[in-house]
């Protein structure tokens, strides 16, 4: 009777062992399914910066460029806070304002809404969101063209060639013909009265004649 009861706890101990060993291999695929569900501390820190401050595929940096165009034109600004005028002039270069699909009138109606002459950066993003969303967009697709658009640049007034090139016909005197030609001299200088009317010439000499005064040196 010993024997058959040292036998028995020999087996249960044996049982025990046995599902101890089950559950720590239960618990160890667990943990491994969760490790790989989890994004490492790195990861997880570029993927909140793509969504807060980064352009996307760029590299630009939407929360960086933000704060570039709300200091353009003001030196007082701080960064925190941009105009409308200063979100125009980036979504503009960023090429998000093109005058068809989305206007500057379209941006101002939105930024109105915000209800307040300067936006800060979390206003801002729910203004593009409420931009995006009124014209079927990707609110993404804006960030990122306003991320990877550069620094604020100047660009000067475009010039028009083909008004100039007219212009410089219509004052081109050598291509001037009748009355119109005889008020400038071969040069292009006016002639002044005797361009526009006949004024006697009381020298004596006849007209066209071309040694006019040649003889008082003699």
């Amino acid at each position: 009777m010993a024997q058959n009861g040292g036998s028995a706890d020999a087996a249960a101990a044996v049982k025990n062992l046995s599902g101890n060993v089950a559950n720590l291999k239960v618990s160890e695929a667990e943990q491994k399914r969760s490790n790989s569900a989890s994004p490492a501390p790195g990861n997880n820190d570029n993927s909140s910066n793509n969504s807060n401050g980064s352009g996307g595929a760029g590299g630009g940096s939407f929360i960086a460029s933000f704060k570039a165009f709300s200091k353009f034109g003001d030196t007082k600004s701080d960064g925190k806070h941009i105009t409308l005028s200063q979100s125009d002039k980036w979504m503009k270069q960023a090429k998000v304002i093109d005058g068809k699909t989305i206007t500057t009138t379209d941006t101002g109606i939105f930024f109105k809404k915000q209800k307040a002459m300067k936006l800060s950066i979390e206003q801002y993003k729910a203004f593009l969101e409420e931009l995006a969303k009124s014209k079927k967009m990707e609110v993404a697709d804006i960030k990122s063209k306003l991320a990877n658009c550069g620094p604020p640049g100047v660009t000067g007034p475009s010039v028009n060639t083909k008004a100039m090139s007219a212009v410089e016909r219509l004052t081109d005197v050598s291509k001037y013909t009748g009355s119109h030609k005889q008020r400038f001299d071969e040069t292009g200088k006016g002639r002044g009265i005797a361009g526009r009317k006949d004024v006697v010439d009381k020298s004596g000499y006849v007209q066209g004649y071309q040694n006019k005064d040649s003889y008082k040196g003699q």
